[in-house]
């Protein structure tokens, strides 16, 4: 681990009279008084005497590009004959909608390690690091300043919980890829919440310094369900186990990341053992509502930003929806807590897709997706591991998971890029997957820019006390200043980091 971690203590300083005072968070920041290593951030004074939330929720749709937003919407209106939640939004009186230049201190098209931290620190910091400047030095996550000021915290996604957007609300790292030290500092920082993938992580057996930390995490009290029913459990919506109902939970899923969405709802042991987006958020706002403290979360669905980079339309709407289902508990919640700020938002594009006019028939098109019985990703590792493929069998397994017969002269092109054969004049996407993308685009009629991170400006979306301070353009390190005055949090000293 880096050299300055010092687990924070488990004292809470008193909320709501930093900003009563005469100083401010980028005068003491300044001042030193920080402790070794330290930074603090300096808050823009773009925000100011916003409304007073006791509750933020804070939900990012990883690797969002527009298209993906708006064929997600077009697609339950297709199935559902509803518009999806996150569009309906925009009717809604009170809700706030901008875009954010999401640029990091590197680059204009940001990683999701420099997304989330200059969400979580306030600063724009390199690619690839979490809440670490350029200097080196650390940057005090939100998550850990909200912690200091006796709020509750959490952390849910479908990644592994320690991947770099989930990372940028309560942990620091010279590099993204300190996953295994990202979940001592969880522990250490006491999120009292953290939900989603990444097993291996938390597994003696599997991580470098052997050490049982999901063991650790129960010796401080944490609840660790490892199944959807075990989830549910902790938890009970209803009856005499609710007021003994855990508070503090770590419940990891899967080895790795979750499945897609997709394919966990094709797969009966998947569906039954994996909780879905939306059932880890209605635990996760239970539990942190269970006293007065007042608490902040983030939210991710993180699988949108893998499907994009894999050219997966199926992976990717299926994904983009359970993220949508999210948002409908999260405005339950907003309904009978209107204390609460709830951010909806994404951390960058990705690929960029769009539905294209091809044969003119874009519904009829787009609702083939009601047909596939799995992610494009796990179709392109199937297709990867054939020892031998034939054209036969590269169609019948593309027509088993889309519904859709492949024509011969698509496999064809398939079997040749499985034989190294040739690649795509943006070499971006002359990958397996990327190829695959572009096949089904004959018949989805789904175009993509690429299977990169691209530089949009993204869509923000707001409700409740201090949105109304949202601008219709908004810097990313913006929000890290309106959540701290939001909920008035004193950033402290800095000295038990």
């Amino acid at each position: 681990m880096p050299n300055d971690p010092h687990p924070i203590s488990s004292h809470a300083s008193t909320r709501r009279n930093f900003l009563k005072q005469s100083g401010c968070i980028a005068a003491l920041g300044a001042t030193g008084g920080i402790g070794p290593g330290l930074v603090r951030a300096q808050e823009p004074p773009s925000v100011s005497n916003a409304g007073q939330a006791k509750n933020i929720i804070f939900m990012v749709s990883d690797g969002m590009s527009n298209g993906t937003l708006s064929m997600t919407d077009q697609f339950v209106r297709l199935r559902d004959r509803r518009p999806s939640h996150w569009i309906n939004l925009y009717s809604r009186p009170g809700v706030v909608r901008g875009l954010m230049d999401m640029a990091s201190a590197s680059n204009l098209v940001t990683d999701s390690a420099a997304a989330a931290s200059s969400w979580g620190c306030g600063q724009r910091v390199d690619n690839g690091r979490v809440n670490v400047n350029h200097g080196g030095e650390w940057l005090d996550p939100i998550l850990v300043i909200a912690h200091r000021n006796g709020l509750r915290t959490g952390l849910v996604t479908t990644a592994t919980v320690t991947h770099a957007t989930p990372a940028g609300f309560a942990a620091n790292g010279r590099s993204r890829q300190a996953e295994q030290d990202f979940a001592v500092q969880y522990l250490e920082r006491n999120i009292d919440v953290i939900l989603g993938g990444g097993q291996l992580l938390f597994s003696g057996e599997h991580r470098e310094d052997g050490r049982d930390l999901t063991g650790d995490f129960r010796e401080k009290g944490y609840a660790t369900p490892t199944t959807r029913e075990d989830l549910l459990a902790a938890l009970p919506k209803n009856g005499n186990d609710q007021e003994n109902a855990t508070e503090k939970l770590l419940g990891l899923f899967s080895p790795s990341h979750l499945p897609y969405e997709i394919d966990r709802l094709n797969d009966p042991e998947s569906q039954a053992g994996v909780p879905s987006l939306a059932e880890m958020t209605d635990v996760a706002l239970r539990a942190l509502s269970k006293d007065d403290r007042g608490f902040l979360v983030q939210i991710e669905g993180a699988r949108v930003d893998h499907a994009a980079h894999a050219n997966d339309l199926s992976g990717l709407i299926y994904d983009q929806i359970a993220f949508d289902e999210a948002i409908a508990v999260a405005l339950d919640f907003v309904e009978t807590h209107p204390d609460t700020l709830l951010i909806v938002t994404t951390d960058h594009g990705n690929a960029n897709p769009g539905l294209n006019q091809g044969s003119h028939e874009g519904a009829r098109t787009l609702g083939r997706l009601r047909e596939f019985k799995g992610s494009l990703s796990s179709l392109s590792l199937r297709l990867g591991n054939l020892d031998a493929p034939t054209l036969d069998e590269i169609q019948d397994l593309v027509s088993a998971t889309t519904g859709r017969p492949l024509a011969m002269e698509e496999a064809q092109i398939l079997l040749d890029r499985l034989h190294g054969g040739p690649t795509a004049p943006y070499r971006r996407m002359a990958g397996l997957s990327a190829v695959l993308g572009q096949v089904l685009a004959n018949t989805l009629e789904v175009g993509w820019v690429g299977n990169v991170h691209t530089s949009d400006y993204v869509e923000l979306t707001a409700l409740g006390p201090g949105s109304e301070h949202i601008k219709p353009f908004t810097r990313n390190t913006e929000l890290f200043s309106l959540m701290m005055r939001v909920l008035e949090l004193d950033p402290g000293t800095g000295n038990d980091l």
